[in-house]
């Protein structure tokens, strides 16, 4: 019970961006090296790799994404949805998520999610991208910002296929 209780807490404080990433004093969310440049914005996470072998580039901001809310499609042991394909999604793959029973469109602010729109950068699951992509509807990915774990669930070329141009 006190395990699912600061998880949630933990959600709860990143999501409203309440408490930087890399100053969490809950104990929980990443604590990999990150590079920054002199403005002081995340670009990459040391440790952890993209699906071209190179560091995990940021994924994006406004909308705060990844599973830890820090910017990264990062993954762990608490993410079931294995949430690591960097995309920029489309009405389309919104509408399709939405008929398939996953509304990213509607906001819910008691979780710190604002609903996304065409344009906007996101982490999703490997699965639902997968799926999407089978369907003919999946959003452009970004490479450099795709963690490597997605992979073992797609292949590179599919991937390239829906590459951000």
């Amino acid at each position: 019970m006190k395990i699912i209780f600061l998880v949630l807490l933990c959600v709860s404080v990143f999501a409203q961006n309440k408490v930087p990433i890399n100053q969490s004093k809950a104990g929980c969310g990443p604590v990999a090296a990150v590079k920054q440049t002199k403005n002081n914005k995340i670009m990459t996470k040391k440790g952890e790799k993209n699906v071209l072998g190179t560091d995990l580039q940021i994924a994006g901001k406004s909308p705060l994404t990844g599973f830890y809310r820090d910017g990264f499609c990062s993954t762990g042991d608490l993410d079931a949805g294995v949430h690591v394909v960097a995309a920029v999604v489309t009405d389309k793959f919104l509408q399709y998520s939405k008929a398939r029973g996953n509304d990213l469109i509607t906001p819910y602010p008691a979780y710190g999610f604002p609903g996304l729109k065409a344009g906007d950068k996101w982490c999703l699951c490997v699965a639902r991208w997968k799926e999407a992509y089978e369907a003919g509807v999946a959003p452009p990915v970004i490479l450099e910002a795709t963690h490597e774990k997605a992979l073992e669930y797609v292949t590179i070329e599919q991937l390239r296929n829906a590459e951000k141009q």
